[in-house]
């Protein structure tokens, strides 16, 4: 599904998260240096992000939209079909 056949609401959503998470690696610090934000800032920002990411599991309930992982057409699928057991 394409950006512009979501709601309005998924549109928000969508952008809140590729927003604050384009902030976080913009501003994550070399190894070794001083982080620049609290660890409330932090906790925050991770509440923000849990918030978002379970209304958008829940819209995309609403529509009918399952969980599925994206894969590739060639990929072998990780789920193997179970032969029947059968006696002699």
């Amino acid at each position: 599904m394409s950006f512009k056949e979501l709601s309005k609401e998924q549109q928000i959503m969508v952008s809140m998260r590729k927003t604050l998470s384009s902030i976080i690696r913009e501003i994550t610090p070399e190894p070794g240096t001083v982080y620049p934000l609290t660890e409330e800032t932090v906790k925050d920002i991770r509440m923000c992000l849990a918030l978002i990411t379970a209304r958008e599991q829940e819209l995309g309930a609403e529509k009918g939209l399952t969980k599925e992982r994206p894969y590739f057409s060639d990929e072998e699928p990780k789920v193997v079909p179970i032969t029947p057991f059968l006696r002699r």
